[in-house]
């Protein structure tokens, strides 16, 4: 645990962020958003202002398509649909700030490590070294449809994955110190002699350059993972420097923290990577005005959309499934970190199918916390202490209000505790969010 609570803003360039048909409320400007730069300028200014690591995009490449077999939910409801790129959404977010961090989920599926370098390690330079990249496998049976792509087996996707994670650190490697010259007078840019050439030719990828772009001042973009099962927990303490975890209470939290460090130590990675735990705090003038919020919001979410969207991430189809049984005794090939996690107890009992569904709906099983600004307060220390986690990725309920009501009314008190912030500890990610 370092000094500071860190915070990461979990978004989705989509009509939704994580709660199905937030769109929907009338304080929401999520659709003006989608075609509007200066709305997610506002919010980014907004961020930084609340001393946040990071703007961190999620992204679905893909539709969910796994409940009955078609898109029509995803569709219907606005479910992540349109998937809105989000790499080029950052690029206009780093013009406007100077040193909130600027990290997207770019899955390994579809586009070739040589392209993802390119595209990250270009914003990167051109932000000062503030790019993280979210490194995902491609779990979305949609993602594989949409380019023509076969899926490929859970562990094989990490095999690849490896390889893949192989030749983008040759390219980021591939500039030695002393390299640029820049001699103007002499009319040289670089010696050759200093720019070392990838030859990889592998199971899965061929490659012959060198790097397409210059090394920002972090060296290379700062690394998430969010693996939850046991090969993408190997992967990340290889490969991360912050690891995202959803679990759905304290229990699960300090369990995962606990099984966490103790695999860290089996696997040699000291200190492990940071873990940053997903909450979706909900704030009221008190408990009860905050209650009343958040039960509008579960109101509004329609059950066979939060179906739809969790048997896409799970990669089942719950259709037809008895709603009111516990997803624990459920024989099914879904996504193995996840149901596990699910298949946890609340108040001595299992989460049935109905109940899952609903918090996936609602904020993808990130737990809410809910209250006035000092509760929250109290909470998220409560659980950064007893975890002894990074910090948190905060996703919102509503845009642009709940960022808002988070960073005057909550981050003031933990900045009084002593505990987050009061500047930026320096202008890169890396530095700002103390991963040495």
């Amino acid at each position: 645990m370092g000094k500071y609570i860190h915070l990461v803003s979990f978004q989705i360039n989509s009509p939704i962020n994580h709660t199905i048909l937030s769109w929907a409320a009338p304080e929401d400007n999520r659709l003006q958003a989608l075609g509007d730069l200066g709305r997610w300028i506002d919010m980014a200014r907004t961020l930084e202002r609340g001393l946040f690591d990071a703007i961190f995009f999620a992204d679905t490449p893909g539709v969910f398509d796994r409940y009955q077999d078609r898109m029509d939910e995803a569709i219907r409801y606005g479910v992540c649909w349109p998937t809105m790129d989000p790499v080029t959404l950052l690029g206009a977010i780093a013009g406007a700030t100077e040193r909130l961090g600027l990290a997207a989920t770019v899955s390994t599926g579809p586009h070739h490590p040589y392209a993802v370098v390119r595209q990250l390690s270009t914003l990167d330079y051109m932000s000062g070294g503030r790019v993280g990249w979210n490194i995902v496998t491609g779990h979305l049976r949609g993602e594989h449809r949409a380019y023509g792509l076969a899926e490929l087996p859970h562990d094989e996707r990490y095999d690849r994955a490896e390889e893949y994670m192989e030749v983008c650190h040759a390219l980021w490697n591939s500039v030695e110190d002393g390299a640029i010259l820049a001699d103007k007078a002499g009319g040289v840019f670089a010696d050759p002699g200093k720019v070392k050439t990838l030859h990889h030719q592998g199971k899965y990828f061929n490659c012959s350059t060198v790097a397409p772009a210059l090394p920002s001042p972090q060296g290379r973009p700062v690394l998430f993972q969010a693996g939850s099962s046991g090969r993408g927990q190997q992967f990340a303490m290889k490969h991360a420097d912050v690891v995202f975890a959803i679990q759905p209470n304290l229990p699960g939290m300090k369990k995962f923290m606990d099984d966490f460090r103790a695999m860290a130590r089996q696997l040699g990675r000291n200190p492990p990577p940071g873990v940053t735990l997903g909450i979706q705090p909900v704030i009221g003038g008190s408990e009860e005005e905050a209650q009343q919020k958040l039960n509008g919001i579960v109101e509004r979410i329609p059950l066979e959309a939060a179906i739809a969207r969790l048997s896409g991430t799970m990669g089942v189809d719950f259709s037809g499934m008895e709603l009111d049984q516990p997803l624990a005794e459920m024989q099914t090939q879904g996504s193995q970190g996840l149901m596990k996690a699910f298949s946890n107890i609340v108040d001595d009992r299992p989460l049935t199918l109905r109940e899952v569904a609903i918090r996936w709906g609602l904020s993808v099983g990130m737990p809410q916390i809910v209250g006035s600004p000092e509760q929250v307060a109290d909470r998220i220390e409560t659980i950064w202490r007893e975890t002894g986690c990074h910090g948190f990725n905060v996703t919102p309920h509503v845009m642009p209000s709940s960022i808002g009501d988070f960073v005057d009314q909550v981050v003031p008190i933990l900045q009084k505790r002593g505990i987050y912030p009061t500047e930026y500890i320096g202008r890169t990610l890396r530095e700002n969010a103390e991963l040495g």
